[in-house]
């Protein structure tokens, strides 16, 4: 583990412990995204949720290879990558769901919560910084957690032009990309558990 002058003992007890937090607070946000994003009506705060979950569950796969080795690293970031990949794609379903069907995504709620996860999201990236040029399965945690402070910001962002626009368009169009983001992310994983 880079940044770490502590025996690969110690070093897999600092990620375990992690990896540990980052579990706990993508649980937390899955749930809690969820419930707004549904009573918000939004395709941009539920893809959220999704991306919370499949970070909470990647980040369980990640513990069962700290301290193992490379390949074990290599196999759940390859297990990770491929779980981003299909939940990124059932989003996309839920986004064209909405968009044929219609929806009154609340922009103030889109607002609020989008805030308290990109928080949330700071947080695991600050908890991630000495982690990140570990074993592809901790590279693989830097990606989510990029890729959701990138998310947060766009449900932020669209909040407000719902807001300002009066028209569910905004959050259809940052569901369709924070899909995109986590199908992205899932490709980059795997490509980069190939490489090791």
């Amino acid at each position: 583990m880079s940044g770490c002058s502590c025996g690969s003992e110690d070093a897999s007890s600092l990620e375990r412990r992690a990896l540990l937090i980052l579990l706990f607070i993508n649980g937390a946000m899955f749930i809690g995204e969820a419930v707004i994003g549904w009573l918000a009506e939004s395709t941009g705060l539920l893809a959220d949720s999704l991306d919370m979950l499949a970070d909470a569950l990647v980040y369980g796969i990640a513990l069962s290879a700290v301290g193992r080795g490379q390949k074990r690293q290599s196999t759940a970031a390859t297990t990770s990558g491929v779980l981003q990949i299909a939940l990124g794609l059932g989003v996309l379903l839920e986004v064209a769901r909405r968009a044929i069907y219609g929806s009154e995504p609340v922009s103030g709620l889109m607002m609020g919560m989008g805030l308290v996860a990109l928080i949330a999201n700071l947080a695991c990236l600050v908890i991630l910084a000495k982690h990140r040029d570990g074993g592809a399965h901790m590279r693989a945690s830097w990606i989510f957690s990029t890729n959701d402070v990138i998310a947060n910001t766009g449900v932020i962002i669209s909040g407000v032009l719902v807001l300002l626009l009066g028209s569910a368009v905004p959050d259809l169009v940052i569901g369709t990309l924070i899909s995109a983001i986590v199908v992205r992310g899932g490709f980059k994983i795997l490509s980069d558990g190939n490489e090791d």
